[in-house]
């Protein structure tokens, strides 16, 4: 009960901002809001089935090619379709790399799904007349609901229409996953977690439950990612790069991947967080280093498991 309460008081905080933050402070919520789209369904893969990602920067940095292509190459800027467009370019690309990475678990598979990530990135970085190689693609600003905004200026349509959609989509994959990791596939998921063998000796085929939490999650990655590039207004190779993957598991510690919201929480305070020290110092990969230790070392639980009893993404 006191989990919901606070759940729906940030919820209506959130819906709050635009009328009492500043538009710098709402600019840091939108990336946000995409990662933690794209970090639900990292951690179906880790929090849920016990898989560990390396390489989850490949999806959402599909998400957001997607986005550039459409927008720049195509003329379609209606954000419904760009979504729907990433959400399926990351479930086709899902499923070659899935059916080979699920055949291995543990520090195999973190490897395997690191050197996809790896060969996206180059394949962005050398292909320079398809992706723009190190310049990237632009992302032209995308119409919501049929409307263009075209009386908004940048700021005020992210700050406001932008910021309102972002929010919605992140709420609805919230309940999308929430009912995912509550229904049978989840249960299944598990059980593969706890322990493969008897899961498989009850009837449960593990490779391929593994399979679909795999494809769901880069599902859940791409569209993260298309939101993740309309405020930047650029899809470069960095978001496939390695760092970036790693980015993504520190949030996913950094929240809890023991608690199902612990994966918003993360990606709101690691931005948050990043932001403040890149302000006061160059060095901020060092201090997030030393603070990654130290979640891992005396909060395994992450931040969420400092005020909430063990949930185990339930």
């Amino acid at each position: 009960m006191i989990g919901r309460a606070a759940t729906g008081a940030a919820l209506i905080a959130l819906v709050l901002a635009p009328f009492v933050a500043s538009p710098y402070q709402l600019t840091l919520l939108l990336p946000a809001f995409a990662y933690g789209i794209a970090l639900l369904g990292l951690n179906l893969l880790f929090g849920t089935a016990g898989l560990l990602s390396f390489g989850h920067a490949l999806f959402v940095a599909l998400g957001a090619y997607t986005a550039a292509w459409l927008t720049t190459r195509t003329g379609v800027r209606s954000l419904e379709v760009i979504v729907l467009a990433a959400a399926l370019v990351g479930a086709t690309v899902a499923v070659p790399v899935g059916l080979l990475c699920v055949r291995y678990v543990k520090i195999y598979f973190g490897m395997l799904t690191l050197a996809f990530g790896m060969l996206f990135y180059s394949f962005l970085y050398k292909f320079y007349t398809l992706t723009g190689g190190d310049e990237g693609i632009r992302v032209l600003r995308p119409t919501l609901v049929g409307a263009p905004f075209a009386d908004l200026d940048k700021v005020a349509f992210l700050i406001g229409p932008f910021y309102y959609y972002a929010l919605a989509l992140l709420v609805a994959a919230a309940l999308l996953m929430r009912r995912i990791v509550r229904s049978p596939l989840g249960l299944s998921l598990r059980a593969i977690r706890e322990n493969a063998d008897k899961a498989a000796f009850v009837g449960v085929s593990v490779r391929r439950y593994r399979f679909y939490a795999f494809v769901i999650a880069a599902v859940f990655g791409a569209v993260g990612g298309t939101l993740l590039a309309v405020p930047t207004g650029l899809a470069d190779p960095l978001l496939a790069y390695w760092t970036h993957s790693g980015n993504l598991v520190f949030m996913l510690l950094l929240g809890g991947f023991q608690h199902f919201l612990g994966p918003i929480v993360g990606a709101l305070v690691f931005i948050v967080l990043q932001d403040s020290v890149m302000s006061l110092t160059a060095y901020w990969r060092l201090v997030f280093g030393g603070l990654l230790a130290v979640v891992v070392i005396f909060f395994p639980g992450g931040l969420l498991g400092l005020s909430r009893p063990r949930e185990r993404s339930v």
